[in-house]
């Protein structure tokens, strides 16, 4: 089986941006700021961002739908 690297990248992405979510909705923002001090004050954890990198990986995957390149 020989994917290419966007199809790669793009479920590796989809995983990033699940977990993303997961942990803003589901309470794991504080598990974040205790483990991550310093990274957490420069890149904080807000719904609002999560979902648009969702939204914004979903649409992506569409585009790679459609031109075949996802394979599904």
């Amino acid at each position: 089986m020989n994917l290419p690297i966007d199809t790669i990248a793009f479920y590796l992405l989809l995983i990033d941006s699940l977990i993303a979510n997961l942990m803003v909705w589901v309470s794991g923002s504080e598990w974040y700021i205790k483990h991550f001090r310093l990274f957490s004050r420069y890149f904080p954890l807000t719904k609002g961002w999560a979902l648009f990198y969702l939204a914004l990986i979903l649409w992506v995957g569409s585009i790679l739908s459609r031109s075949g390149t996802l394979g599904l």
